[in-house]
């Protein structure tokens, strides 16, 4: 199946334009998954997408040319990884993560509220910020909701992301109120402090636990800010996986209509079809290149481990009928072998698998919502994982 239509050809049932840079279209719905056009500085992102993601300016394992030829349109970076090494005064210098890298289509920056959130041992949260200390290195360091925004607009990606207080599971109830209440504080002073509203989107995270009464608090909460898209934060933090679902669920559609949402941190196949199914549209998750250095590949009913003794002479691809680079190229038993002797071949074979299927997953979902097929695609692809998580 294949799209058409050009982007300027497909049908308008809302659209957003908060300013040149960026714009949003929702071309087609069915139920609540959605297919869009997102407009970015750096290009077009056709939704629903996933976005592979680079924590330290680069995708694990592959290069941006694999990236590229893998037809990603939007790639993730840390800022709080960034600040930390080579330092974002530095990036900016090179002319931000485009011209530090290269990788010349979107790019999107997380502020680094999770990942300050995971350093437990090391950090101690306040209203004023996050005062925590490098686990590398014990130095100290202080992030607040300006520090965030120094940080990325510095870095210069064209989506940026809300500096959050981002809560473990399970919490409390009252607990989890009084982090969302300071994320939204945090929100106000990112939006004021942001220096750079013309050509970077500042999207704000609703949190809110596994409440549903607080995600609908703050769903209409971060809604006060006429922002260019909106995400949904603190999941996949500990939560079982229908909790993550139900959280997705009720939280998506009380978002507006005319503008992307992002759920973060969260991709595998199941995942990717339950949110899309949920009415997201943007997905990042660093399972595909993770998995993928410990031997783990996707397929379409569930993961399978290369290292088995059952791929010793399999001299088929890792998927039939994949289009990949990897499966068009080369066999189980020879990946098997790579990763048996430690070659960095081996990781680099399975990351581009393994992103390849959640692109090309992103894409032709978008395909089967435009055309009205998306409840069948969406129905036989998770008969095909049965009780699988299918990465």
């Amino acid at each position: 199946m294949t799209e058409t239509l050009a982007p300027d050809a497909l049908p308008v049932l809302a659209e957003s334009h908060v300013n040149d840079a960026f714009s949003f279209t929702l071309h087609a719905t069915q139920g609540q998954a959605r297919a869009g056009t997102f407009t970015t500085p750096h290009g077009v992102v056709n939704t629903p997408v996933f976005m592979p993601v680079g924590t330290n300016s680069t995708i694990k394992s592959v290069t941006w040319q694999h990236v590229h030829d893998l037809k990603a349109e939007i790639v993730l970076a840390n800022a709080y990884h960034l600040y930390l090494r080579p330092g974002h005064e530095l990036v900016e210098k090179a002319g931000g993560l485009h011209g530090w890298s290269n990788w010349q289509k979107p790019i999107l920056t997380d502020s680094g509220g999770f990942q300050v959130f995971s350093l437990a041992k090391f950090r101690k949260i306040t209203e004023e910020g996050v005062h925590f200390r490098d686990p590398l290195t014990g130095n100290k360091h202080f992030i607040g909701p300006e520090e965030s925004m120094a940080i990325q607009n510095a870095l210069g990606a064209d989506v940026i992301m809300a500096y959050d207080e981002c809560p473990p599971y399970p919490i409390e109830h009252h607990t989890a109120l009084l982090s969302l209440e300071r994320t939204h504080r945090w929100l106000e002073r990112c939006w004021t402090s942001h220096k750079r509203h013309h050509d970077q989107a500042l999207f704000p995270i609703v949190q809110g636990g596994t409440f549903e009464d607080l995600r609908i608090k703050h769903a209409s909460m971060v809604q006060d800010f006429d922002a260019v898209g909106y995400a949904i934060g603190g999941v996949s933090v500990g939560e079982p996986r229908p909790l993550i679902e139900a959280i997705t669920a009720y939280t998506a559609p009380l978002l507006p209509a005319n503008k992307p949402r992002y759920l973060m941190g969260v991709g595998t196949i199941r995942d990717l079809l339950k949110g899309i199914r949920s009415g997201v549209d943007m997905f990042d998750c660093v399972l595909p290149t993770r998995n993928a250095r410990h031997g783990t590949f996707f397929t379409p009913t569930g993961n399978k481990h290369i290292k088995n003794a059952e791929f010793a002479e399999d001299f088929g691809p890792l998927v039939e009928g994949c289009e990949c680079y990897t499966c068009q190229n080369h066999s189980r038993a020879y990946v098997k072998h790579l990763m048996r002797q430690w070659e960095d071949t081996g990781k680099t074979l399975l990351s581009i698998h393994n992103i390849h299927t959640l692109v090309q997953l992103a894409k032709t979902t978008r395909q089967h919502i435009l055309a009205g097929t998306f409840d069948d695609f969406y129905e036989s692809t998770l008969e095909q994982l049965g009780g699988k998580l299918g990465g």
